[in-house]
């Protein structure tokens, strides 16, 4: 596996199965010059990367010894050195907030936050020697009521969380946190398994509601992949300005695309109220408090 030539740029991103943004983004930052090493949980899936002649790694991220292997094989490529961490990989968890079983909540927290520190931890030496930049991928549901989603919101939120303050301790070695306030972008998700009601749901009257909002994201003014990872890969890589600026003139701290993505932003300006209408009216909350009132006076009638 050859590593990069003198002078070349690196990223890694992790979860980049095709058909999702991890794979988009490896495609842009390819096209844009750099080296790029894509990691998934079975590296066979990147064969079409690897054509291209990117580097393609083994990567569990909620797995300690994987980290570590990844960690020197990236090393060994690149010198000790790595320009950009792109965390990405994830996964879904759709479910109302009294349906959850906790060791799926702790999956979801392993993959989408746990593994974000975990990676940050192991990789801060080669980002350090190369002044370097982290990319880590939140979402719009960090700051929003997405209904039937609060575990996933909750994994999201923890991410800006940690990501601001990332971003304090590291700068002085030199090392920026950029955070991707991710829209509706088209991806694999509704690969993914997924969740369904419980018969014991409260929502059980609304499980037409719950399926439509379960493959939401991928139906609702979502973005193509590739027009999201260009936008993504082209702000990363511009200059860095004073941080008052860098929202309009160089490489942002915040990173909002996707669908829907710039009314969030207004909201998060204007007030949560202007939000939490928005999404009561989106994710059809007056329809499921009908179906659930209807059902508790048919319960009272028995």
């Amino acid at each position: 596996m050859a590593g990069p030539n003198p002078g070349q740029k690196t990223v890694l991103v992790t979860g980049c199965t095709p058909g999702g943004i991890g794979h988009g983004l490896c495609l842009e930052y390819h096209q844009r010059g750099l080296h790029v090493i894509a990691t998934a949980r079975r590296p066979e899936v990147l064969a079409d990367l690897a054509a291209l002649g990117m580097s393609t790694l083994a990567l569990d991220v909620t797995d300690v010894e994987s980290i570590k292997q990844c960690h020197e094989e990236v090393a060994k490529l690149t010198g000790g050195k790595l320009d950009i961490l792109v965390n990405n990989a994830g996964r879904t968890h759709t479910h109302p907030a009294t349906d959850i079983v906790l060791s799926d909540v702790r999956q979801t927290f392993e993959t989408n936050v746990f593994s974000i520190m975990a990676m940050v931890q192991a990789f801060i030496d080669q980002l350090i020697a190369a002044r370097g930049l982290i990319i880590n991928i939140s979402s719009l549901s960090s700051v929003t009521p997405y209904v039937f989603g609060s575990v996933y919101c909750a994994s999201k939120a923890a991410v800006v969380a940690y990501s601001r303050t990332l971003r304090m301790e590291l700068a002085p070695f030199g090392v920026r946190v950029m955070v991707s306030m991710t829209g509706t972008v088209k991806s694999n998700t509704a690969a993914q398994p997924l969740r369904g009601l419980p018969e014991s749901s409260l929502y059980s009257r609304a499980s037409a509601i719950f399926d439509w909002r379960v493959v939401f994201s991928q139906n609702a003014s979502t973005f193509p992949t590739e027009k999201f990872a260009k936008k993504l890969v082209n702000d990363s890589l511009r200059p860095e300005v004073p941080s008052i600026l860098r929202r309009w003139f160089g490489r942002p701290d915040w990173f909002w695309s996707g669908g829907m993505a710039n009314f969030v932003w207004f909201g998060t300006c204007v007030g949560e109220w202007l939000i939490d209408a928005f999404c009561w009216r989106t994710f059809r909350m007056d329809e499921v408090m009908k179906l659930v009132n209807e059902e508790q006076r048919q319960k009272k009638l028995k």
